[in-house]
């Protein structure tokens, strides 16, 4: 998993980081991480981030990795420092904030806040990824130039996943949301997910992922009949709880030989079931994963990823 170690890669761009890196990386076409070494709130989060919007080519950055912000697991973002100093790199186009790996802070205990006015200050932003979802915020708004929006979380609050359902999304091509468990406030219904599978409001969509939840089985069914899986060219709902319930709904729903990509793994799918979604996608074209198997009982299914 991503969140045992930190990416090298964001939005196509190598990570790097700032100012430890100046001297080895190019200073556009690079992700510039950012990040509070000590972890607690020592104020060198803050002095980084103005330092590098002080930087004369501060212009030519185009994507932002935020590490952790100083005490995450107590501490929101400082969105009101963000909104101010991040409209200053005129080209950022990609943000990730949040990425920090299980043993610097566990995803379900990495503190946020409304991450509306960031959306808000940034209208030519193109890939926003969120990890955690503890006090995570977000109001319905229109953005134009959003293709990418990705929130990984241990457990995804119903009301953060209305919101984005109910968000005016014309240019997003991805939407990924980590459900989660409710163990951890993952408190999302299919009923909440309506707005998304009905996809109105995300015409150019061809990716969704709901990944990581112990509802996969109902949200498999409410996928079948979906609007929004006919012009899908990749579904992914790996990291939950999928088992055959899930599975033979799919099947049984609306033709998904059209998919490029169904992604399952990490799964509780029995063996005659597996056949049949290989015999129907996967010898259809269909490039089907489904790796990481498991033999659970119902009562010790689990999700990859919770605290």
């Amino acid at each position: 998993m991503t969140i045992g170690s930190h990416i090298t890669t964001f939005a196509g761009r190598p990570v790097a980081d700032y100012p430890n890196d100046l001297a080895k990386a190019k200073r556009a076409g690079t992700a510039w991480r950012l990040e509070d070494t000590d972890y607690d709130d020592s104020g060198e989060f803050r002095e980084r981030l103005t330092a590098l919007a002080a930087e004369e080519w501060a212009d030519k950055v185009e994507a932002i990795v935020i590490g952790n912000w100083g005490g995450a697991y107590e501490n929101a973002p400082p969105i009101g420092l963000l909104v101010e100093l991040l409209p200053r790199f005129t080209s950022l186009k990609a943000l990730f904030l949040g990425e920090m790996t299980y043993e610097e802070c566990e995803i379900s205990w990495i503190v946020h806040t409304d991450i509306t006015p960031l959306l808000e200050a940034l209208p030519r932003l193109e890939t926003l990824t969120v990890r955690g979802a503890s006090g995570l915020g977000l109001k319905p708004l229109r953005h134009e130039h959003l293709r990418e929006f990705t929130i990984e979380s241990g457990g995804l609050p119903a009301e953060v996943v209305r919101a984005v359902g109910e968000c005016d999304l014309p240019a997003l091509t991805h939407l990924e949301l980590w459900l989660g468990t409710g163990n951890y406030g993952g408190d999302a219904d299919v009923d909440d997910l309506a707005p998304i599978l009905n996809g109105t409001r995300l015409p150019a969509l061809t990716s969704l992922g709901l990944r990581d939840s112990e509802i996969a089985d109902q949200v498999a069914a409410a996928l079948a009949g979906a609007p929004v899986v006919a012009r899908l060219r990749r579904l992914d709902l790996s990291l939950g709880m999928l088992a055959d319930e899930g599975a033979a709904a799919l099947l049984a729903g609306q033709p998904l030989t059209h998919l490029h990509r169904l992604d399952l793994h990490h799964h509780f799918i029995s063996d005659p079931v597996q056949a049949r979604l290989t015999a129907e996608l996967a010898e259809a074209g269909v490039e089907l994963d489904l790796s990481e198997p498991s033999r659970s009982r119902r009562d010790e299914r689990y999700i990859a990823v919770a605290e």
